[in-house]
């Protein structure tokens, strides 16, 4: 497990998941309101223009395809597609592939379950080789998640991966 959270070179987050952030990501997440991701990308956007992070590519948190059916749409992707377009950064929606599908993550408590929850579901499918990768999702907790991301596109040769969240848990 402690290889995974080494995998990743840092994880930034600009709000923390309470209050207004709080209830805007819900809205966007689990009742389709699409029309505030261009707002929610301008947050991310703003804070990565005034806290830059090494990245010549920007690759999503993918869901697991059962789960983009279900939702029929992946909220990190929409987010990914506008910070690139504010910030002039190419967007690889699919550098990544969830293999395992996973219970959310919301449901899992501890670090050690969310990290065994994670472990070696995420495949890398896109060139990562030489990449100066910036994952995007819209809420971390203990970074498993980013951590199997960052793993899998470090072994496909990622010199770097940063997470990059709307929101931290506290």
């Amino acid at each position: 497990m402690s290889s995974q959270v080494s995998a990743i070179d840092g994880i930034r987050a600009p709000f923390l998941m309470e209050g207004a952030i709080r209830k805007a990501i819900h809205e966007f997440k689990y009742r389709s309101v699409f029309a505030i991701a261009p707002e929610l990308g301008a947050l991310l956007a703003n804070y990565f223009e005034s806290n830059p992070i090494p990245a010549d590519t920007i690759a999503p948190v993918p869901l697991h395809p059962r789960r983009l059916r279900s939702r029929g749409y992946n909220q990190a992707a929409l987010l990914a597609t506008q910070l690139g377009k504010l910030s002039d950064i190419q967007v690889e929606e699919h550098m990544l592939a969830r293999t395992k599908d996973t219970p959310p993550q919301a449901q899992s408590i501890s670090q050690q379950r969310r990290q065994i929850n994670v472990s070696e579901s995420f495949t890398c499918v896109g060139d990562a080789s030489g990449k100066a990768i910036l994952l995007v999702d819209d809420v971390v907790t203990t970074g498993s998640t980013m951590s199997a991301c960052a793993a899998a596109l470090k072994q496909h040769g990622a010199t770097s991966v940063w997470g990059l969240a709307l929101a931290r848990e506290s």
